[in-house]
């Protein structure tokens, strides 16, 4: 008997970009919650929800089939469109011919997701799905935790 799928929602919050930043992941696993979550003093929206997706699937041991729910556009159209195998192929490079923004985090997402079986799954931010709602507010309290700036 195979183990249950693991659901997880992302998100990432930016107070200003480039700004103090935090993420959040809410990992669903055979009826146990587990939440994940940071921040960083200068950061970008889009680098926070790498993060989540990024720190959600690492917390989830062995190899799995996750279900990944996502507001973020940056990331699904990413695995959506495959950009990932375009811009392997042509040595992060993007479209623009200009070296893909964030690799960093890319690589270490691509690499949690060939540890586990993904299913993306977008949802709309702010559209009461109370899951997305609440690891929305995880993400904003993590900024939080830096404390006032300077």
């Amino acid at each position: 008997m195979s183990p249950p799928d693991v659901v997880l929602y992302t998100d990432g919050a930016c107070s200003g970009n480039p700004g103090p930043g935090g993420w959040a992941a809410i990992i669903q696993e055979g009826g146990v919650e587990r939440v994940v979550s940071g921040a960083e003093p200068r950061t970008t929206n889009q680098r926070m929800e790498l993060r989540a997706a990024i720190e959600g699937l690492a917390a989830v041991p062995g190899r799995r089939r996750v279900h990944v729910y996502t507001d973020s556009a940056y990331v699904m159209n990413c695995f959506e469109q495959r950009w990932w195998e375009r811009w392997e192929r042509n040595g992060w490079i993007g479209s623009s011919k200009q070296p893909v923004s964030n690799r960093d985090l890319w690589e270490r997402l691509l690499a949690e997701t060939r540890r586990h079986d993904v299913v993306w799954h977008k949802v709309r931010g702010h559209s009461g799905d109370p899951m997305n709602d609440r690891v929305d507010a995880l993400a904003r309290g993590a900024i939080a935790t830096l404390g006032p700036p300077g």
